[in-house]
């Protein structure tokens, strides 16, 4: 069948449906150093902005696929949704296409916070929408590691089919669950041994990562490690949160609080005041989300159990930037040891997880790329490549920074591949198509 590859990025759905023996007919991608990329690993020159593509010039296809760009739905973002300035407008551009084209099936990709955001409403018009185009549509959150793949991703993937879904059956007549339990997988499957290109980890997150172990040390050996991120910035802090927030209170009451670690907020200026506290709880709000509120005062409390020996290690943390302020322990009942586990830094902190699988990437900078602690390094673009499923991909942007940008953008090939199979040969199959999970296993 002929397909057309929306949002083209690296190409993960032209892989996934190339190997299933179907043929990619028109691509568009806004960058021009992707649409490159695309031409050396494809043969073909994506179009660019979609917006400026009339319907009448794509070519006839079957299939219609496209990641849409998720930062209007995205929690890291602000969640303007359809109404997002810069991109929100771009489901309705893959709508135009339908419209005129009314391909057969459709598959779409996006951020998990899609199928909830607006409280549930976006994805209800969107529904809606393709519905009136009589298209049957499923929505599921799916992970690659599910399917043996050492990365867990979830994400949103919608499957539309003209005339009815009734044949999308996968062996238990609902979507694929999990095929493969996080520790039966292992992130080694897509390591290279000390591979030459790998960038070493800088010194500042070298000690980071030090002083972070220190904390791990001196814990209460016979105590749970908080499943909640860990805040330092909450210890010693006393300023309100609960029933209001230092935006609402005001610069002049707060002064009669302690700030970030338990600095005094006395004597400072109104813009000193503000900016010793944390980052998270500057924000211009009458009162703070119920998880916010919560994390705070789990926080506190744990400060108040442990003071003494928080005390005396919360001098080592206070040199680093306030997003090396933050861990999460994502790895229940593991070694507490970080050179043994995957590592990553993030604006929410340094996470700390099993060596199963490898945190979720994301359109990342270059620190933020999954650290390798046993080598004292980071993941390299190409053994990303295989996270997302893409090491026959044969040509990677140059530079590091644009390719682990381009890989944390990309769809995964692997779970493309298995929801393709299932939703293009059910028709064939009537049923009788069976998941092998080996198949999709690196």
């Amino acid at each position: 069948m002929r397909f057309i590859d929306l949002f083209a990025g690296l190409g993960g759905f032209h892989l996934a449906l190339k190997n299933l023996g179907h043929t990619c007919v028109f691509a568009s991608e806004l960058d021009s150093k992707l649409q490159e990329l695309y031409f050396e690993n494809f043969g073909i020159i994506p179009n660019g902005d979609i917006r400026n593509i009339e319907a009448e010039s794509i070519p006839e296809h079957d299939i219609l696929c496209g990641g849409f760009p998720c930062q209007p739905f995205s929690k890291a973002g602000e969640q303007n949704g359809f109404h997002d300035e810069k991109s929100g407008d771009l489901f309705y551009h893959i709508l135009k296409v339908l419209r005129f084209h009314a391909p057969k099936y459709l598959i779409l990709e996006n951020v998990p916070n899609f199928a909830k955001h607006d409280e549930g409403r976006t994805w209800r018009i969107a529904e809606k929408l393709l519905r009136e185009l009589d298209y049957d549509v499923q929505l599921k959150k799916l992970s690659p590691h599910k399917f043996g793949v050492p990365q867990i991703r979830e994400r949103v993937f919608i499957v539309g089919k003209k005339a009815g879904l009734d044949g999308f059956l996968w062996p238990d007549e609902k979507w694929p669950e999990l095929l493969f339990n996080e520790n039966e997988i292992n992130i080694n499957k897509v390591l290279d041994l000390n591979p030459i290109d790998a960038r070493q980890i800088p010194e500042q997150i070298t000690k980071c990562i030090e002083v972070w172990q220190d904390f791990l040390d001196r814990y209460p050996v016979g105590d749970k490690l908080p499943s909640f991120p860990i805040w330092s910035m909450e210890f010693g802090a006393t300023y309100p949160y609960e029933e209001i927030t230092p935006w609402k209170m005001g610069a002049s009451e707060l002064r009669k609080f302690l700030g970030s670690h338990g600095k005094l907020l006395d004597g400072l200026t109104d813009e000193q005041v503000f900016l010793s506290l944390p980052s998270y709880a500057r924000v211009e709000q009458d009162k703070f989300p119920d998880w916010k509120i919560r994390f705070i005062k789990q926080n506190r409390t744990l400060y108040n159990e442990n003071l003494g020996w928080i005390n005396s290690w919360l001098p080592k943390i206070l040199p680093f930037p306030s997003s090396f302020q933050k861990f999460e322990w994502n790895c229940k009942g593991a070694e507490r040891n970080l050179t043994k586990l995957v590592l990553q830094c993030r604006a929410s902190g340094l996470r700390a997880k099993r060596p199963t699988t490898a945190p979720s990437l994301i359109a990342m900078t270059s620190s933020q790329v999954p650290i390798i602690t046993w080598e004292n390094r980071y993941m390299t673009p190409r053994e990303c490549a295989r996270l997302q499923s893409m090491d026959e991909l044969k040509h990677l942007p140059i530079a590091h920074t644009a390719a682990y940008k381009a890989l944390g953008n990309a769809v995964n090939v692997e779970v493309v591949s298995l929801i393709a199979k299932a939703l293009l040969e059910c028709e064939q199959d009537k049923g009788l198509f069976e998941i092998q999970p080996t198949l999709f296993a690196i």
